[in-house]
């Protein structure tokens, strides 16, 4: 593709702007692992909630939903759409418990919900676990994107387009901490939005597309589906009916765990209050839900009219690596139709997606090895600013661990599938250790190991020959899993008591399932209500989903369908709002 001077311009300033914030809160980040890792719990709930949607819009996001389109269309976007309802159950029963815990991490709960030297292994090794092997190989399916859109849009091979993000990436990680990251998350997701729209705006326009109209009559009705043919119920089981019955309370998966964890949770420790922590993660998942996926799922199926097959995409850009050729790589295609200046903004707007991913992930991989791992098992009493020197050295370090994973991976969709599979069957264990006293350390221990083991061997097995369809695997795994966690909950010892009552004091949890700690605790009543959480969980997936519903009515030209998600997107909302009321009344009440 062909840059001219204002798209070089645009790209530098893009780049100087968001280095800003980085010079600006480097004192304040270098103060002590408060600030460098919860922003020293001061963040308000919009720039939490902006913050949470720039991170998971990376630059293997639409690559991944153009995989998802050009494959089996529209209705495959359930494997991630399902994950609502999980983000919505954070909002509601999650957000404000996170947030009275006052953890630095979501691995320090484990100590002070949890007792006995089990606890202090399943934190010391989710550390490594997580905050390195598993952290890295996200990073790298992001790496792996940047890659390819470095390779169609400006020609570099993969070592050189990593080598310029790595090097950008660990100053602003190292430099800034989390205050530095959150507030350039605003910024660049403005740009990231921006140029997402401008792609699908260039892409339409042209002559083999012919608008939306032309779009529409051109692809198949099958792909445009927003629900799957249900005469067809092998494939409706598979696109809808596991993810929405299933696949989104038992899948631990990075952004939308059952529960709220990993960066998510970080977000809601940095926040100010917890009003804060509920309003900013409820503004994330309608960004995340309602917002985005339209710009993407357009573009996905221009991509099928302008490169109908593979090969298509490697005729066109003959100087791409053959390597790397997949269905994810026609969204980076399709930026070809760029005019000078938005093709800068759009580049502008990729690097701003993959470094507020990149960058969230590094400080959050590093908050676990260092608050997790080095401090509370290999240096106990360093200083303040001790700390913060070694999350600046691991973080250049996870960055070099993550590209070199980066040549491992394939495409976009089939590394989702891998961290789905192995994280599945651990969900319900993560909604239920907050309202069941008797969940323990054991309990964590077995489902991780036993999600683990069972994932593999799967992987094993089709290596081997055995065709194991992904959704035998996944709910053969989520059964196994919770029978296994089950039974060595209930043959174990639970945890000590006086941990119990700490951490009701502390927390504060609602529900039958603490019923006779409540009552020895001697603090009142929980400040939260199930009927009232429920009941909001209920209005606020409606709300997200008959917005994506209604856009999707509204760009399809149906409007019957169309009015009637406004009438649902209205409803809701305002029961939405009203129960937000009962929420800050009830707890002013309680406490």
């Amino acid at each position: 593709m062909t840059f001219q001077r204002i798209d070089w311009i645009i790209i530098s300033a893009s780049i100087v702007i968001s280095f800003l914030p980085a010079i600006f809160f480097w004192r304040r980040a270098s103060q002590n692992t408060t600030e460098f890792f919860t922003s020293g719990r001061a963040a308000p709930w919009w720039l939490v909630g902006i913050s949470m949607v720039a991170t998971t819009f990376s630059t293997d996001t639409p690559n991944l939903v153009t995989n998802m389109v050009r494959e089996k269309g529209v209705a495959e976007n359930w494997a991630w759409w399902s994950f609502l309802l999980t983000g919505m159950m954070t909002v509601f029963f999650y957000a404000r418990m996170w947030r009275r815990s006052h953890v630095l991490t979501d691995l320090e709960f484990y100590e002070i919900r949890y007792s006995g030297k089990a606890a202090t292994a399943l934190r010391g090794f989710r550390a490594i676990y997580l905050g390195l092997f598993f952290n890295c190989f996200i990073m790298a399916t992001v790496n792996l994107a940047a890659a390819k859109i470095g390779n169609i849009v400006l020609g570099w091979p993969t070592w050189q387009t990593l080598l310029v993000c790595s090097v950008m990436t660990i100053f602003f990680a190292s430099v800034s901490g989390l205050w530095g990251v959150l507030v350039t998350d605003s910024l660049q997701f403005a740009i990231t939005m921006t140029g997402a729209f401008a792609v699908t705006y260039f892409a339409l326009q042209q002559p083999e597309i012919g608008g939306l109209s032309g779009l529409f009559a051109k692809v198949p009705a099958s792909s445009l589906r927003m629900l799957p043919d249900f005469g067809n119920w092998g494939a409706a089981l598979t696109v809808f009916v596991i993810p929405i019955t299933i696949q989104w309370w038992s899948v631990w998966y990075p952004g939308a765990e059952p529960g709220g964890g990993s960066y998510i949770a970080q977000r809601m420790l940095a926040s100010k209050t917890e009003k804060d922590a509920v309003i900013g993660t409820l503004l994330f998942n309608v960004m995340h839900y309602a917002l985005r996926p339209w710009p993407w799922i357009l573009t996905a199926l221009a991509s099928t009219i302008i490169y109908p097959e593979l090969s298509d995409i490697g005729k066109t850009f003959p100087y791409v690596d053959p390597s790397l050729i997949g269905h994810d790589m026609a969204y980076p295609a399709m930026m070809k139709f760029l005019p000078a200046g938005f093709l800068g903004l759009v580049v502008a707007g990729t690097l701003a997606a993959y470094r507020s991913t990149i960058e969230t992930h590094l400080n959050w991989g590093t908050s676990y090895l260092v608050h997790d791992f080095y401090r509370r098992f290999l240096v106990k009493d360093g200083h303040e600013k001790h700390y913060v020197f070694a999350g600046r050295l691991t973080t250049a370090a996870l960055m070099v661990c993550a590209v070199g994973v980066s040549y491992a991976l394939g495409t976009a969709k089939a590394a989702f599938e891998l961290i789905l599979s192995v994280g599945a069957g651990t969900g319900l264990l993560y909604l239920l250790r907050w309202f069941w006293w008797r969940v323990n350390a054991w309990s964590e221990i077995a489902a991780m190991i036993g999600s683990f083991v069972v994932a593999l061997g799967f992987f094993i097995a089709r290596r081997m020959g055995y065709d194991i369809s992904a959704t035998t695997s996944l709910l053969l795994t989520v059964a196994s899993t919770t029978v296994i966690w089950v039974s060595v909950t209930l043959m174990t010892a639970p945890t000590e008591h006086a941990t119990l009552l700490r951490f009701y004091k502390l927390v504060r949890p609602t529900g039958p399932g603490w019923k006779h700690v409540a009552a020895e605790a001697g603090v009142g009543s929980s400040p939260d209500g199930l009927p009232q959480s429920l009941l909001g969980w209920v209005l606020g997936c409606s709300f997200v989903y008959s917005a994506l519903f209604g856009v999707g009515s509204f760009l399809y030209g149906h409007m019957p369908q169309f009015f009637a998600a406004l009438v649902v997107f209205t409803a809701s909302g305002y029961g939405v709002y009203r129960v937000l009321q009962g929420f800050w009344t009830e707890g002013a009440e309680a406490n």
